[in-house]
């Protein structure tokens, strides 16, 4: 049995199949535990978490991405560090992406993507949606078998943000390319200021053309968008907006689409129940979210001496929010660890964050997952985990991808009935 008081949250590959017993452990110690080896106050309780993601005045989202591994030091004997945080801002990995950014910065930059990921817009890219799906699932379904990730959830994501962003229908073909094998949500790997700066080349060089050149697209949209103020952002603010959209968009979607498959594969009785009552599909897409949250880790940086919980945390304090362990905190779910596909409270689940950070690809991760669901049960019957790759049920062996930013299969094999065989 692993001692769960030496391990490393951030290193120990034991964690990565199922971190869930190490949440409850430190739940059971404290709902917001003080960590000192790790660096961090751990926040596993859900009402704790949501006081955290809401308190703008308290806390930063400086190091959301990195958290304590910035490398940057906040020492200091100041209850208020807010003007040190600035100073240092430029060291932080990430720290001219939306997601790092707080207060008046924050709410500029996300108001040019506001304007981009619309009801409107969405509703629309709903029609692509659904003609990317039908594509995909054509080029394996009459196999009978898949390795889901690979064969659907990446290539039809990378279309899904790609079309949502306005890239030139001609080149995702290019894109599909240049990005397959690559997993770009991988943000902690190496540590790079900018991991994203491989796409930066391809956005900056269809704003800087829409800017020159108007065209009736998304892009020219992005590329023309104002702040309040009617003054232009610089190009490089919107391709870092852009490259980051199409890069997390991604993730958030393929990890929602293989956990909600991996749950339809091991329970065929829930495949029949969806497919006579297709209205619970949204309810089971929320449950499959609260159940593996995509994101394993938010961090935000102290900026007051401030309370979380009933527990004290100085200026400085790097804290770690765990949304996979919120939403299994049994004083908010019962049975967290049980899928209950009519659970009443599920859409109080924390998997796409909360608050002014909350994800803005919320919606289009929805989307793509209600879409696929009905797709898939259209045109599969029988759906079932590859006992030859996973083993029998029971004694399953599921691969993670081994970071501490985000959960997700590295993998899943299925097998399947084609409906029109099975029909």
């Amino acid at each position: 049995m692993t001692d769960f008081d030496t391990v490393d949250f951030f290193t120990d590959p034991e964690l990565v199949p199922d971190p869930y017993p190490y949440f409850d452990h430190l739940r059971g110690k404290c709902p917001v535990l003080h960590q000192p080896g790790a660096g961090v106050v751990t926040v596993t309780g859900h009402q704790e978490a949501m006081s955290a993601y809401n308190d703008r005045e308290s806390f930063s989202s400086c190091v959301s991405v990195v958290g304590p591994l910035s490398g940057v030091s906040f020492d200091s004997d100041s209850d208020d560090i807010s003007e040190l945080i600035e100073q240092l801002r430029d060291q932080i990995p990430m720290s001219e992406h939306v997601v790092t950014m707080d207060g008046e910065e924050h709410q500029r930059t996300r108001g040019l993507l506001n304007r981009l990921l619309t009801p409107k817009r969405l509703k629309e890219n709903e029609e692509f949606i659904k003609r990317c799906a039908g594509q995909q699932l054509d080029e394996f379904i009459a196999a009978g078998k898949c390795e889901f990730m690979e064969d659907y959830a990446k290539p039809f994501s990378m279309l899904v943000i790609a079309d949502l962003l306005g890239v030139p229908e001609e080149d995702h073909r290019r894109f599909r390319a240049i990005l397959s094998g690559q997993n770009v949500g991988d943000l902690e790997e190496a540590l790079d200021h900018n991991p994203l700066s491989f796409l930066n080349d391809t956005f900056e060089a269809y704003v800087t053309d829409r800017r020159k050149s108007p065209r009736a697209d998304v892009l020219t949209q992005l590329a023309q968008a104002t702040y309040p103020d009617g003054s232009a952002p610089d190009v490089a603010v919107v391709v870092r907006l852009a490259t980051f959209v199409f890069a997390a968009g991604q993730e958030t979607t393929t990890k929602l689409l293989s956990a909600a498959m991996r749950v339809l594969g091991e329970q065929p009785g829930l495949q029949d129940q969806l497919r006579a009552d297709r209205s619970l599909i949204p309810a089971f897409l929320e449950e499959s979210l609260r159940l593996e949250s995509p994101v394993k880790s938010h961090f935000r940086l102290a900026k007051k001496a401030t309370t979380v919980g009933d527990q004290p945390v100085e200026a400085g304090t790097t804290v770690m929010l765990l949304p996979g362990a919120c939403n299994r905190d049994p004083r908010k779910f019962e049975d967290p660890n049980e899928f209950r596909v009519d659970r009443k409270n599920v859409k109080e689940h924390v998997a796409f964050g909360r608050g002014v950070h909350s994800c803005p690809g919320a919606p289009l991760a929805r989307a793509e997952g209600r879409i696929s669901v009905n797709l898939i049960l259209d045109q599969m019957r029988d759906i079932a985990i590859d006992e030859s790759v996973h083993g029998p049920g029971g004694h399953r062996n599921y691969t993670y991808d081994p970071t501490f930013v985000l959960r997700g299969l590295s993998n899943l094999h299925l097998v399947f009935t084609p409906v029109a065989e099975g029909a």
